[in-house]
C-alpha cells in the first residue's frame, strides 16, 4: 500500500445517530468539529419554522435540524462554491433536498441572494480566528472558514439581522474570550441576548473556551444564563453524557 496523497478519497464520510445521517467532508479542506453539533442542538426552533444557516460550509448543522426538527425548512448561504456544492450534496445524499436548499454567496451582500426579514431563525457557526490571531491555514478553505477574512462578528451578525423576521432568534458560537466583542456587534445589529451558556472543555477546565449565544432582534430586557456545558468528562477522557447523546439521539 502507498501513502501517496493522490491515491486518497478526496472526500470522507463521517456518520450521526448511529448512522442515520451522512455527512460528506473534504479530506484536505474544512472539516467541521463538535462547534457545530453543540449549536445545532442549541437553538429552539419551532415547527415549520424557515431557518437560514450562515456560512453553511458542507451542510452539517442543517443536516442535523433537519434530522431533529422534520417540519423546518432550510437554506444555507456559503461562500465557498465547493463547500456550496458539497452542502448541497449532503442534502441529496440524505434525501433532503426537498427542504434544505443551498445558495453561493457572500454574506457582506447578503441582499443579493436573501430577502431581507424572511427567516425565523439563524444560525452561524462562523470563523472566529482574527487575522493576525493565529496561524492561517496555507488551503484557502480552511484559511476562510477558520478565520475572519470574509465573516468578522459585525458582517455576520448584521448579515443575520437582516435576514431573520422581526422578533426571530439568531443563533452562533463564539470563542469565549471573544464575549465582549460579539455582544457590542449583537447591539449594533438590534440584536438582544437571551441566553448565553458557556462551553468548558471538561469539569477540571476553570475557564469556559467556547459560549453559545441566542440572541432576538429586537428583543426586550432579560438574559438567561444557562449551566457551563462540558464537552469531555474528563481531560483526554471520552465525550461527556450530553455530548454523547447529541451525537447518537435523534431527537
Amino acid at each position: 500500500m502507498t501513502d501517496c496523497p493522490c491515491e486518497q478519497p478526496l472526500l470522507t464520510e463521517d456518520t450521526l445517530f448511529n448512522g442515520r445521517l451522512a455527512c460528506r467532508q473534504h479530506r484536505q479542506g474544512y472539516r467541521f468539529s463538535v462547534d457545530a453539533v453543540l449549536l445545532a442542538h442549541f437553538c429552539r426552533p419551532a415547527a415549520r419554522s424557515r431557518v437560514l444557516d450562515l456560512g453553511c460550509g458542507c451542510g452539517v448543522i442543517s443536516l442535523i435540524l433537519c434530522h431533529r426538527h422534520p417540519e423546518l425548512r432550510l437554506t444555507g448561504l456559503e461562500l465557498q462554491p465547493a463547500l456550496a456544492e458539497l452542502a448541497r450534496s449532503n442534502a441529496e445524499a440524505n434525501q433532503l433536498g426537498g427542504r434544505f436548499a443551498v445558495r453561493q454567496g457572500d454574506l457582506r451582500r447578503i441582499g443579493e441572494r436573501i430577502l431581507p426579514e424572511s427567516f425565523d431563525l439563524v444560525v452561524s457557526n462562523p470563523p472566529y480566528h482574527r487575522v493576525g490571531g493565529g496561524r492561517i491555514s496555507r488551503e484557502d478553505e480552511c484559511a476562510l472558514a477558520r478565520h475572519e477574512l470574509a465573516a468578522d462578528p459585525d458582517s455576520v451578525l448584521a448579515a443575520a439581522a437582516f435576514a431573520v423576521k422581526n422578533r426571530g432568534a439568531v443563533c452562533c458560537i463564539y470563542p469565549a474570550e471573544r464575549l465582549a466583542s460579539v455582544l457590542a456587534a449583537m447591539t449594533r445589529s438590534r440584536l438582544t441576548p437571551k441566553r448565553l451558556q458557556p462551553v468548558h472543555s471538561c469539569p477540571e477546565d476553570g475557564q469556559a473556551r467556547l459560549t453559545l449565544i441566542e440572541a432576538v432582534k429586537n428583543g426586550g430586557e432579560g438574559l438567561r444564563l444557562l449551566p457551563p456545558l462540558h464537552v469531555y468528562q474528563r481531560r483526554n477522557g471520552p465525550y461527556s453524557p450530553e455530548v454523547a447523546r447529541m451525537y447518537e439521539a435523534a431527537a
